[in-house]
Protein backbone atom coordinates (compact mmCIF):
# COMPACT_ATOMS: atom_id res chain seq x y z
CA UNK A 1 0.00 0.00 0.00
CA UNK A 2 2.98 2.34 0.19
CA UNK A 3 3.99 4.90 2.74
CA UNK A 4 1.17 6.19 4.90
CA UNK A 5 0.32 7.19 8.44
CA UNK A 6 0.15 4.43 11.03
CA UNK A 7 -2.94 5.96 12.71
CA UNK A 8 -2.23 4.06 15.94
CA UNK A 9 -3.28 0.70 14.49
CA UNK A 10 -1.62 -2.46 13.34
CA UNK A 11 -1.40 -3.14 9.61
CA UNK A 12 -4.46 -5.35 9.19
CA UNK A 13 -6.71 -3.03 11.21
CA UNK A 14 -5.43 0.00 9.31
CA UNK A 15 -6.04 -1.53 5.88
CA UNK A 16 -9.48 -2.75 6.92
CA UNK A 17 -10.39 0.69 8.26
CA UNK A 18 -9.22 2.44 5.08
CA UNK A 19 -11.15 -0.01 2.89
CA UNK A 20 -14.33 0.61 4.86
CA UNK A 21 -13.91 4.39 4.93
CA UNK A 22 -13.21 4.61 1.17
CA UNK A 23 -16.24 2.42 0.48
CA UNK A 24 -18.45 4.60 2.68
CA UNK A 25 -17.09 7.76 1.06
CA UNK A 26 -17.93 6.45 -2.42
CA UNK A 27 -21.35 5.31 -1.25
CA UNK A 28 -22.40 8.45 0.67
CA UNK A 29 -20.06 10.97 -1.04
CA UNK A 30 -19.32 12.72 2.27
CA UNK A 31 -18.10 11.40 5.62
CA UNK A 32 -16.83 13.03 8.81
CA UNK A 33 -13.67 11.71 10.41
CA UNK A 34 -10.44 12.94 11.96
CA UNK A 35 -8.10 15.02 9.82
CA UNK A 36 -5.33 12.39 9.80
CA UNK A 37 -7.68 9.63 8.67
CA UNK A 38 -9.28 11.93 6.09
CA UNK A 39 -5.91 12.66 4.51
CA UNK A 40 -5.23 8.95 4.09
CA UNK A 41 -8.75 8.24 2.82
CA UNK A 42 -8.32 11.04 0.28
CA UNK A 43 -5.24 9.35 -1.20
CA UNK A 44 -6.97 5.99 -1.62
CA UNK A 45 -10.28 7.48 -2.82
CA UNK A 46 -8.52 9.44 -5.55
CA UNK A 47 -6.78 6.24 -6.63
CA UNK A 48 -10.12 4.41 -6.80
CA UNK A 49 -11.69 7.17 -8.92
CA UNK A 50 -8.69 7.00 -11.22
CA UNK A 51 -9.27 3.26 -11.60
CA UNK A 52 -12.93 3.99 -12.37
CA UNK A 53 -11.88 6.40 -15.09
CA UNK A 54 -9.66 3.74 -16.68
CA UNK A 55 -12.68 1.53 -17.13
CA UNK A 56 -10.76 -1.65 -17.97
CA UNK A 57 -11.43 -5.11 -16.58
CA UNK A 58 -8.09 -5.05 -14.78
CA UNK A 59 -8.98 -1.72 -13.14
CA UNK A 60 -12.36 -3.11 -12.07
CA UNK A 61 -10.70 -6.13 -10.47
CA UNK A 62 -8.16 -3.98 -8.66
CA UNK A 63 -10.89 -1.65 -7.39
CA UNK A 64 -13.12 -4.50 -6.25
CA UNK A 65 -10.16 -6.02 -4.40
CA UNK A 66 -9.97 -2.87 -2.27
CA UNK A 67 -13.47 -1.42 -1.83
CA UNK A 68 -16.30 -3.30 -0.18
CA UNK A 69 -19.46 -3.99 -2.12
CA UNK A 70 -20.48 -4.45 -5.72
CA UNK A 71 -22.68 -1.34 -5.58
CA UNK A 72 -19.63 0.74 -4.66
CA UNK A 73 -17.62 -0.65 -7.59
CA UNK A 74 -20.55 -0.01 -9.92
CA UNK A 75 -20.81 3.60 -8.72
CA UNK A 76 -17.06 4.10 -9.20
CA UNK A 77 -17.13 2.87 -12.79
CA UNK A 78 -20.35 4.56 -13.89
CA UNK A 79 -21.36 7.68 -11.99
CA UNK A 80 -18.00 8.90 -10.64
CA UNK A 81 -16.06 7.99 -13.80
CA UNK A 82 -18.56 9.98 -15.89
CA UNK A 83 -18.55 12.94 -13.46
CA UNK A 84 -14.76 13.26 -13.43
CA UNK A 85 -13.94 12.26 -17.01
CA UNK A 86 -12.50 15.72 -17.81
CA UNK A 87 -10.83 16.27 -14.43
CA UNK A 88 -7.13 15.47 -14.09
CA UNK A 89 -7.10 14.91 -10.32
CA UNK A 90 -8.24 16.32 -7.01
CA UNK A 91 -11.54 14.48 -6.81
CA UNK A 92 -11.97 14.97 -3.06
CA UNK A 93 -11.98 17.94 -0.72
CA UNK A 94 -11.12 18.10 2.98
CA UNK A 95 -13.03 20.63 5.11
CA UNK A 96 -11.98 21.02 8.74
CA UNK A 97 -15.02 21.32 10.96
CA UNK A 98 -14.52 21.20 14.72
CA UNK A 99 -12.56 19.90 17.68
CA UNK A 100 -14.02 16.67 19.05
CA UNK A 101 -15.17 17.00 22.66
CA UNK A 102 -13.91 13.69 24.06
CA UNK A 103 -10.26 13.77 22.97
CA UNK A 104 -9.81 17.18 21.28
CA UNK A 105 -9.13 15.54 17.91
CA UNK A 106 -9.45 17.75 14.83
CA UNK A 107 -12.46 16.63 12.81
CA UNK A 108 -13.04 17.16 9.11
CA UNK A 109 -15.48 16.36 6.35
CA UNK A 110 -14.10 14.63 3.30
CA UNK A 111 -16.33 14.87 0.24
CA UNK A 112 -16.25 14.55 -3.51
CA UNK A 113 -16.12 17.80 -5.46
CA UNK A 114 -18.64 18.78 -8.17
CA UNK A 115 -21.60 17.02 -6.64
CA UNK A 116 -25.08 18.05 -5.53
CA UNK A 117 -25.48 19.43 -2.00
CA UNK A 118 -21.77 19.98 -1.48
CA UNK A 119 -20.65 22.04 1.47
CA UNK A 120 -18.51 24.41 -0.59
CA UNK A 121 -18.48 25.13 -4.31
CA UNK A 122 -15.38 24.17 -6.27
CA UNK A 123 -13.09 27.06 -7.12
CA UNK A 124 -12.77 27.96 -10.79
CA UNK A 125 -9.38 27.48 -12.34
CA UNK A 126 -7.07 30.42 -11.69
CA UNK A 127 -5.76 32.07 -14.85
CA UNK A 128 -2.05 31.84 -15.40
CA UNK A 129 -0.08 35.11 -15.19
CA UNK A 130 1.18 36.45 -18.53
CA UNK A 131 4.58 35.16 -19.59
CA UNK A 132 7.43 37.62 -19.36
CA UNK A 133 10.10 37.97 -22.01
CA UNK A 134 13.69 37.06 -21.21
CA UNK A 135 15.56 39.69 -19.20
CA UNK A 136 18.71 41.32 -20.49
CA UNK A 137 21.28 40.83 -17.72
CA UNK A 138 23.24 43.92 -18.83
CA UNK A 139 20.32 46.33 -18.74
CA UNK A 140 20.05 48.50 -15.63
CA UNK A 141 16.95 48.04 -13.57
CA UNK A 142 14.54 50.89 -13.04
CA UNK A 143 15.09 50.71 -9.29
CA UNK A 144 18.83 51.23 -9.56
CA UNK A 145 18.31 54.16 -11.92
CA UNK A 146 15.72 55.72 -9.64
CA UNK A 147 17.45 55.40 -6.25
CA UNK A 148 21.15 55.37 -7.08
CA UNK A 149 22.91 58.69 -7.11
CA UNK A 150 24.96 59.92 -10.05
CA UNK A 151 28.31 58.26 -10.55
CA UNK A 152 31.24 60.48 -9.78
CA UNK A 153 34.25 59.64 -11.83
CA UNK A 154 37.64 60.35 -10.29
CA UNK A 155 40.31 62.02 -12.33
CA UNK A 156 43.27 59.94 -13.44
CA UNK A 157 45.86 62.27 -11.83
CA UNK A 158 44.47 62.44 -8.28
CA UNK A 159 44.88 58.87 -7.09
CA UNK A 160 47.07 59.85 -4.18
CA UNK A 161 49.61 57.05 -4.65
Amino acid sequence: MGNFRKLGRNASHRVSMLRTMVSQLVKHERIETTVAKAKEVRRKADQMVQLGKEGTLDAARRASAFVRGDDVVHKLFTELAHRYKNRAGGYTRLLRTRIRVGDAAEMAYIEFVDRENELREAKPATPQPPQRGPMDPWAKSRASQQWAGPKISKGSGSDGL
